[in-house]
Parts: structure tokens; sequence; C-alpha cells
């Protein structure tokens, strides 16, 4: 096996300056040696350790190339750094004990660490975003705030942070990065994306807010890939455990995958690996993917961006 620095455990990070941006969008992203496709995806695994199995056993057969994961629910010290090596891939992570924590894993390169955390946000503890270049792409992984209970300090912290994601995906498109913004967003952006019930009514993952926060987002330039390629599809992301909302299929559709620009015309293919969900101790959330095709793909540059960060 080739020498890597594997699982890079993320403390803090400095964030790349502008100038990594913009040297990023002139690298195009087919340098990962996938063949002609790349597949992304993001998982939110409610608690890697306790769902190590059905993480390893969903990498196994899915076999993506990059993958989001939340909620990790374990400190940098639990990660499972060994296990996820063993299965074959790159990971970087920040974690944080009982709640939040997000990870990137790649198959083929190292990811690059850009940042930890939002902009805006020097008094914000919670691990809920990582960001890395992976061959070329920039990928950011997101776990936005539940926001329960509504009204209240939890929704207004949601917003807040909504607010501080769309500044940051403005800056990626300005400088034309191809980028990939994957998690758990803790928004069913329309009626079509949760299943007809009025339970939900009074809950921040559907209030008129959280939606319109997540369409300011979208209407920056970012393709929601699964809706795009679904329009009119009732597809659900998140059953809750209670009421047998898997077996009734009364799910919502939380997480998502959003492109660029630069990346949007190469999208292929987008699904749910819904099957995931009724796996024996399975997560809540089940693995959604995008397939991106190598249709501009071009001789990538060889120098290397001067990583800077702290802590290992």
């Amino acid at each position: 096996m080739r020498d890597r620095l594997f699982a890079q455990r993320v403390i803090t990070i400095r964030a790349f300056s502008s100038n990594f941006y913009t040297y990023l969008s002139l690298w195009t992203w087919s340098p990962i040696d996938c063949g002609t496709t790349l597949k992304i995806a993001t998982f939110n695994i409610n608690n890697i350790n306790r769902r190590l199995p059905n993480l390893l056993a969903w990498l196994k057969a899915a076999k993506p190339d990059v993958v989001c994961l939340q909620e990790l629910k374990c400190t940098d010290a639990e990660f499972p750094a060994k296990a996820i090596e063993k299965a074959g891939y790159y990971a970087v992570w920040h974690g944080q004990k009982t709640w939040n924590g997000v990870a990137i894993l790649s198959r083929e390169a190292a990811p690059v660490v850009t940042r930890s955390e939002l902009p805006g946000g020097a008094s914000d503890d919670q691990s809920r975003y990582l960001e890395a270049a992976v061959g070329g792409l920039l990928i950011g992984c997101i776990y936005l705030p539940n926001g329960n209970p509504q009204p209240g300090p939890k929704f207004d912290y949601k917003l807040a942070w909504f607010k501080r994601l769309q500044a940051h995906a403005r800056t990626l498109l300005k400088a034309n990065v191809p980028a990939v913004l994957a998690g758990d967003y803790n928004v069913a952006p329309t009626k079509i994306d949760i299943y007809p019930t009025k339970s939900w009514d009074d809950d921040a993952l559907i209030q008129p807010e959280s939606r319109a926060a997540y369409a300011k987002l979208v209407k920056q330039g970012w393709t929601d890939s699964l809706r795009v390629l679904n329009p009119d599809a009732h597809i659900y992301t998140f059953w809750h455990y209670m009421r047998h909302r898997w077996e009734r299929d009364a799910g919502l559709r939380l997480d998502h995958v959003l492109l660029s620009p630069a990346l949007a015309g190469q999208l292929k293919a987008a699904a749910v690996d819904g099957a995931v969900r009724g796996k024996t101790g399975a997560s809540d959330h089940a693995p959604v993917w995008v397939e991106l095709s190598d249709q501009k793909k071009r001789p990538r540059s060889k120098q290397r961006a001067p990583a800077r960060r702290t802590g290992t």
C-alpha cells in the first residue's frame, strides 16, 4: 500500500486565502481516478461508532468516491479511523462529544482541509461544517441546526447559521469554484418533500422561514441535484424511528447535494439508497448520492495547493 497520511484529525483550521479558491476554480475536478464518473454521497450516520457496521457495509456495496458524514456523535479521538482506512478511504473529520460532528471520506485523493467552520461564527463551538479540496473539487460537508423548538433561541440559531452559509456559498460562486455543498440541511424545502401529514406543522424543519432560507441559497445559482432530476417525485431521505414511519414511508427529504454552476452541467444521476434505512441498527437517514460525468476533462496542473492548518 502506498504511503499516505490517513484520517487527519481536525482541531482548528485556518481558512485558505481567497487566492486558493481562485486556484481551485482553475483546477478541474477530473484528477480523481474514478473512471468516467464521480460518485459523491452524503449520509447522516447518527452516531458513527454505533452504526459503523452499517456504514462499512454500505461503503462496500455502493462504492462512493467521496462521502460527507454528519452526526458523528464522537470526539476526534473516538473517530474510527482504522476501520475507515481498512475500508479503503482517506478521511478528515471534526468531531464533538455527544452531538454534531462532520467528516469527509475519499477513496482516491486525500482531502485537504480548507476550513472547519463557517465564517462569521467566532463564538460558535458546534461542529457542523467541514470543507476540503478533494481532487480538484471543493467539498463542503454540512450539518445544519435542527432549530427545534420554535420559536426560540434554537430556531434563531438555525436561521443565523443559514445566513452564514448563504454568505460563504456566495463567495464560492463568485470565485467560480467547482463546489459541492452536501449534507443534512434539516429542511424539507417544499410540500412535496414531506409525506402528507399535519403532525409536523409546528416543526422547524418545514417552517416558512426555513424553507425561504433554503430557497434563497439555491437561487444563488446552486443546483439541488436530487430534485432537478426528479422534479415531481415524492423522495425522502429521513424517516423518524417513531410510529413506524419507515414502514409507512412517512418520510422527509432533509439531505441535499447542491452543485455549483461549474458542476451542474455534469450531473448524470442522483438517488437515495433507501434500503439502507431498513437495515438492522440503521440510522434514521439514508444515503443520498449523485454521479458527475467527466465531460469537461482536461489535463490538470501538478502543482499542489499549500495547506495551512493547526493541529493534527
